[in-house]
């Protein structure tokens, strides 16, 4: 697999209380298989679809500060992960886990934009991070969720050299991200009636779902809960779920879309 260019996301993990219970959940709602856990490195444990590396699931450390509640982060493909801590602190970021080898798999750092939105970063080593995306129970989008896109978007484009494109004729304000090729990262501002104060800014991570209804149907069996959607857009057809331990994450059904995609300018 050839190296992908620096801000592309190229990995994704939560942390759970109950590991075992959020490898039931998520095996159920986009077919996962789970391989050992890695306990070289905290239980450590890879997600897989049709037998190829998706995503990871790891416990809090013993003694360690138990997170106020689960997150997917999201990881950034990066040539150098001290060079980009740099730029991150430069651009008004805030490293909140140094740069770290990860024995052989790669080197990692976690960080948080202005607004407090928390990303990871990824220089991989032989881990080079999704095996497969864009298909059926793995990874596909991302957006940045932000009360204060102002400080965002200047960041993001600042430290991975995003071009920015607004989209047109919506009352929402929403921008995506690219390298000059195909988007890679969305960003949707965070507005007072769709959002409650406590809800931090954070990136929604979507995953592909064959059929996003009996998707939404898998995780409120489970003891999730829908936050919004079904609907439909030009994009497919999605819905905002928490999982049972407080995870946001979406789901979509790309091949079913309604509607004219919105020019970008």
């Amino acid at each position: 697999m050839a190296a992908r260019p620096e801000g592309t996301p190229v990995w994704t993990d939560a942390m759970f209380t109950d590991a075992e219970g959020a490898k039931t959940f998520y095996a159920d709602v986009l077919g996962w298989t789970f391989g050992e856990a890695s306990t070289e490195f905290g239980n450590y444990t890879q997600a897989y679809k049709d037998g190829k590396a998706v995503a990871a699931i790891v416990p809090p450390m013993p003694g360690g500060d138990t997170p106020p509640q689960s997150a997917w982060c999201l990881y950034f493909a990066s040539d150098d992960v001290d060079a980009t801590a740099r730029k991150i602190r430069a651009a008004g970021g805030t490293i909140l886990m140094e740069p770290m080898r990860v024995g052989d798999f790669g080197s990692m750092c976690i960080a948080s934009d202005p607004a407090g939105v928390v990303f990871g970063l990824w220089q991989s080593g032989v881990h080079e991070g999704f095996e497969l995306e864009g298909e059926t129970g793995s990874y596909i989008w991302a957006e940045v969720f932000t009360r204060r896109p102002e400080a965002s978007d200047p960041f993001f484009t600042e430290v991975f050299g995003y071009r920015a494109k607004r989209m047109t004729g919506e009352d929402m304000d929403y921008k995506v991200f690219d390298l000059g090729g195909d988007p890679l990262l969305g960003r949707m501002r965070m507005t007072p009636d769709d959002f409650p104060p406590e809800v931090p800014d954070y990136i929604q991570v979507y995953f592909a779902v064959d059929n996003c209804d009996l998707a939404v149907t898998a995780a409120e069996r489970l003891g999730g809960r829908k936050v919004f959607g079904p609907m439909d857009s030009p994009f497919g057809r999605f819905a905002a779920l928490l999982d049972p331990q407080g995870a946001p994450f979406a789901v979509i059904d790309v091949r079913t879309t309604v509607g004219e995609v919105p020019p970008m300018e």
